[in-house]
């Protein structure tokens, strides 16, 4: 006999109905931290069935008040049953519902939460007072747990949505307000029915804000509500969403679908969300202060905005079927978000930081326990895990890659046949691949699933053998654990100089090329001496090995000038990853560096800067006689952009060298550089006595208060305490953020201990305690573990219901480079975890058991230190030399 038990268990809801709009009424009592509400649900019954099956989690359901009605037909379920484990709620009538239209009719009531899910709560200050605020975040499978509904993406409707609230508050919800109607001191706001959509782009927010506005060319409103007395914080970014929306109606050659947009700054919220109409953001992803703000900051704002406006048709109008296909939201949005901020701001240079999201997704996928593009999600829940690095960043990767393979013309002319054959309808991955074959005349499903099918990507080992430019492809790994997998690669090569390029598909595991077909003819006897780079401009999603002969005579190329910034950044980029994975000796890796001694691009520097203290933490253990040199020959590395940089601003700076200002002076302070340390704590003593002082403007700021705290101890707390003062005294998020990133990067254990237990305290809001994580010390590794341990409880207590957690999991886990401490995390996590980290403590222990091994064959490497002693002796000289 059929019960409500066997829909237990499912990966997707049964297909008896599928929802066609909502009209939805919420009255949510910010005093009492509560709402309820009644939801009306029009429905297509596709086949007679005693039940209906819908999403619903941490929803009280109205007794009796569950109805459904089709023509004369009006039935009262018998039985009500809410399943929690699987969040779905069953009715199941006594009589069979016939096929056709009809409506379900639920009241229910909930608690707003504060685990920024669902329908939960935020607070503002105004005018001193702590006020609530009611805000929405459904992706990915939150709505459910503020309305019964059919929680998945491809069950799109259309929404009819009515707020109850007291007549001061600020309503805002994905369409403009209809109208108003208001009873005393409480009013109802009714909203215009919306185009149809997906569950997860719902939005509602009540609150109190101050807001600006602009129109674009066509008439549409944008706004942006700043909390009280901020509204001027938000003229960047809203101005950086109005020229989003032009510039892709022209792009997608689709207009945008809605009347309005409002851009809305939430104080409790994590990243940013691309509700239909009404776009969430944290305060540091919108608002923007000239005295306060950063370069570094000013560029993340419009990389954001730019992102989550081009959700606004790739995810929001054309929807993924399914969480399988979750990178053709993320991935796309990303990748084209780089190209509105290069169209917006050309000076950045856009695309060579670009670089950073294609670093991210190879540093993943990497690891044995990576994923494919396209992956199996069996549970709603599961999906969490897979907002990541393959998802944002390979997935946009390799969306530049397949775009550079066809070229930008075709490319653009494909999205908009896309965007124009499934607006406001779902698509899987393979329907973007047949409009792209159709439009390209090229087979790109062939090509595209060898990257999104299967997880990982190839390393290129390119060799000269007897007249022949020899590639091979293999698959590419940190552990060594290599599969038997090959890709489809788009290949790219310069041979001599840029202007003899050619492209060719290796679509086997073995290529060779006469020689004699790349070079010209008065070249081809000094054949191996020819300077080549493979993976032009670093379009490709995959690594380069080259003989020693061609590595070689790219070091002299990158010494020479001969070689872009992008491909300098490459060949660094390879280099490291290939030492990490056994496959190079720290010795060659060092020697590579060294090659970068003198470089001045910020791309470049700031990927330098990244190998420089990963090393550092690598060799801390591993070669403790030589340590100290090396930290001396890595200052060398950095010194000379030091010295052409220094700490004040020149006129006309561009973007790039303020950004690498703060870096370059924040690597020095991490590394001890007395000079810098010296200069970093006299400005801030200067500061501390004027805060107007002009001797330390936001962009070195980080750098300098990172210096303070590498001076701090337990016998001297005078920075410490002078940091949590300043941090205390601001109420600018961006200042806040810098001053926790640097908190905890003292290399005394107790002051990084006293540092995390500060980020325990309620003076630190939910989304920021991640800045304070990726701020610890070499020095305080072991300390940072000890305090996850023993405060693993009251973490999973406040931030084990959402995605918080897993950077407590990845910034404390992943810097471990002893295989004794990570057989103790491992043994930790088997009896402290649950389904929902499961992943994410998968790969950061297998990222921390890499880096042991790594550790461990450094330790074993022969005229390692040796060669330490070699290279900060001679840069030492060469330093000493430059000053005179």
């Amino acid at each position: 006999m059929e019960s409500p038990t066997q829909f237990k268990g499912r990966a997707r809801l049964p297909d008896f109905a599928i929802p066609k709009r909502y009209d939805l009424t919420l009255k949510p009592d910010l005093a009492a931290c509560s709402f309820s509400g009644t939801v009306r649900i029009v429905l297509d019954v596709l086949r007679p069935s005693r039940f209906l099956v819908l999403n619903s989690l941490d929803l009280a359901i109205a007794p009796g008040s569950v109805t459904f009605s089709s023509g004369d037909q009006r039935l009262i379920p018998g039985v009500v049953v809410l399943e929690e484990d699987d969040e779905i709620l069953v009715i199941d009538f006594d009589d069979t519902l016939r096929s056709g239209t009809g409506v379900l009719e639920i009241g229910f009531s909930g608690v707003l939460n504060d685990h920024m899910k669902g329908f939960y709560r935020s607070t503002c200050i105004i005018d001193g007072v702590k006020q609530n605020m009611a805000v929405t975040q459904f992706e990915a499978v939150e709505a459910r747990r503020c309305f019964p509904c059919w929680d998945e993406p491809a069950l799109k409707a259309t929404f009819k949505i009515t707020v109850e609230v007291p007549c001061e508050l600020t309503v805002l919800s994905n369409m403009p307000v209809a109208k108003e109607t208001f009873y005393g001191s409480v009013k109802n706001v009714y909203f215009e029915e919306s185009p149809t959509m997906s569950t997860y782009l719902v939005a509602v927010i009540v609150g109190m804000f101050d807001y600006i506005e602009d129109l674009t060319s066509d008439g549409i409103k944008v706004r942006a509500y700043c909390p009280i007395g901020k509204s001027d914080q938000g003229k960047f970014g809203l101005n950086v969403a109005v020229r989003s929306l032009e510039l892709y109606k022209e792009y997608f050659s689709v207009p945008y679908a809605l009347p309005k947009l409002d851009l809305v700054v939430i104080p409790d919220f994590y990243g940013a969300m691309e509700n239909y109409g009404v776009i969430t953001f944290c305060d540091t992803a919108l608002l923007y202060d000239e005295h306060f703000s950063a370069a570094a900051n000013k560029q993340w704002i419009a990389t954001v905005v730019t992102h989550e406006v081009a959700h606004q048709w790739f995810g929001n109008l054309v929807t993924m079927e399914w969480w399988t296909h979750l990178w053709l939201n993320e991935g796309f949005a990303t990748w084209v978000s780089y190209l509105a901020a290069d169209a917006f701001f050309p000076e950045w240079n856009i695309w060579a930081l670009f670089l950073q999201q294609t670093t991210g997704g190879l540093k993943l996928d990497s690891l044995t326990e990576s994923h494919p593009i396209e992956v199996d999600v069996a549970h709603a829940r599961a999906v969490d895990e897979i907002f990541d690095a393959i998802s944002y960043k390979k997935g946009s990767s390799i969306i530049r890659m397949l775009e550079a393979y066809l070229g930008c013309a075709i490319f653009q002319k494909s999205l908009a046949a896309y965007i124009k054959r499934y607006a406001c309808k779902n698509a899987k991955t393979d329907e973007l691949w047949e409009v792209l074959s159709a439009e390209s005349g090229i087979s790109v499903k062939m090509m595209m699933e060898s990257w999104t099918k299967q997880k990982g990507y190839p390393v290129i080992h390119v060799k000269f053998n007897n007249g022949f430019l020899e590639f091979r492809q293999s698959h590419f790994s940190l552990t060594g654990s290599v599969e038997d997998a090959y890709w489809i690669v788009p290949i790219t090569l310069f041979v001599g100089s840029y202007d003899k390029q050619k492209k060719f598909l290796l679509d086997s595991k073995i290529l060779k090329l006469e020689l004699s077909e790349l070079l010209p003819l008065s070249k081809q006897n000094d054949s191996q001496t020819v300077l080549i780079k493979v993976n032009v401009e670093q379009t490709g999603f995959y690594r380069v090995k080259y003989d020693e002969t061609i590595s070689a005579l790219l070091r002299e190329g990158i010494k020479c000038g001969s070689l872009s910034a992008v491909d300098r950044y490459g060949v660094l980029d390879d280099s490291f990853a290939l030492c990490m994975a056994g496959q190079l000796p720290l010795s060659s890796l060092l020697s590579w560096m060294d090659v970068y001694k003198h470089e001045l691009d910020y791309i470049v520097l700031s990927r330098l800067i990244t190998v420089i203290l990963q090393v550092l933490k690598l060799t801390s253990c591993s070669i403790s006689n030589s340590f100290n040199k090396l930290k001396q020959y890595f200052i060398s590395l950095l010194e000379v952009s030091a010295q052409n940089l220094g700490w004040e601003q020149k006129s006309n700076e561009d973007h790039q060298t303020a950004m690498l200002r703060g870096e370059v002076l924040t690597a020095l302070a991490i590394l001890n550089h007395e000079i810098t340390s010296k200069e970093a704590i006299r400005r801030f003593n200067i500061f501390l006595e004027d805060k107007n002082t002009t001797l330390l403007p936001p962009d070195t700021r980080k750098a300098t208060y990172t210096a303070v705290m590498r001076s701090a101890n337990t016998g001297d707390k005078h920075g410490l305490e002078s940091l949590l003062k300043l941090y205390r005294e601001t109420d600018v998020a961006q200042e806040k953020e810098r001053i926790l990133s640097a908190l905890a990067s003292s290399p005394d254990p107790d002051i990084v201990d006293e540092a995390l237990n500060f980020l325990l305290s309620s003076e630190i809001r939910d989304q920021d305690i991640i800045y304070g994580l990726r701020g610890i010390s070499l020095e305080g590794s072991e300390t940072a573990w000890r305090w996850l341990k023993d405060n693993w409880e009251i973490i999973m207590d406040r931030w084990g219901h959402n995605y918080l957690l897993t950077h407590f999991i990845r910034d404390i886990v992943i810097p471990s480079y002893s295989e004794v401490r990570v057989d103790e995390m491992e043994e930790f996590f088997l009896v402290h975890t649950k389904p929902s980290i499961a992943m994410t403590v998968k790969q950061s222990l297998e990222q921390a058991r890499i880096n042991a091994k790594w550790a461990m064959n450094v330790a074993k490497e022969e005229n390692l230190e040796e060669l330490i002693t070699e290279l900060a002796e001679k840069n030492s000289k060469e330093h000493v030399l430059v000053q005179n």
